[in-house]
């Protein structure tokens, strides 16, 4: 038998980087309606480097209740997630214990958001230094890095209920 294990790791915030937050969505096969989806990942450029940043993101996970390389959970289902998405005005906001980001939404993200009450988000814990802010990121580099086995494997997986203000 085994007990449940804390994150006791210590990090700071400058270790985590840049968190950026990119959203797509999309028809599932045999699915009736589109999903919406969520990525959370670091530039890597945390203080103490991109190894020390994957640490930190990894103890900042686990301290918010998410399984890095574990199933898909739902948050929904499972009270010791504190992983909170709202979508509010075009923007989807997720914020964790140590974690705050935002994304402007378009509007089939948000109707997609919506329509099925949850988002799949995706925690990689994996830096992507090549997907900044305000450059495009292309469809194929987007596919390449949240199907890349590595990246799959290390990350986060977790549906988020959507919350919306009144």
């Amino acid at each position: 038998m085994t007990t449940p294990q804390a994150h006791v790791g210590t990090f700071t915030q400058a270790q985590l980087g840049t968190q950026i937050l990119i959203g797509w969505s999309g028809r599932q096969p045999g699915a009736d309606q589109d999903t919406a989806f969520l990525l959370a990942y670091s530039l890597g450029d945390g203080q103490d480097g991109p190894e020390a940043g994957r640490e930190a993101l990894h103890t900042a996970l686990g301290r918010a209740g998410l399984r890095v390389g574990g199933p898909i959970q739902d948050a929904a289902e499972t009270p010791g997630i504190q992983a909170k998405l709202l979508v509010q005005a075009g923007q989807a906001v997720l914020t964790l214990p140590h974690l705050s980001a935002q994304y402007p939404a378009p509007a089939e993200w948000v109707a997609a958001a919506q329509g099925q009450g949850q988002v799949y988000g995706m925690f990689a814990t994996t830096p992507w230094p090549e997907a900044v802010p305000g450059q495009p990121v292309s469809e194929d580099r987007l596919r390449a890095f949240v199907t890349d086995e590595d990246v799959v494997r290390t990350a986060a997986h977790c549906l988020l209920p959507v919350r919306t203000l009144g």
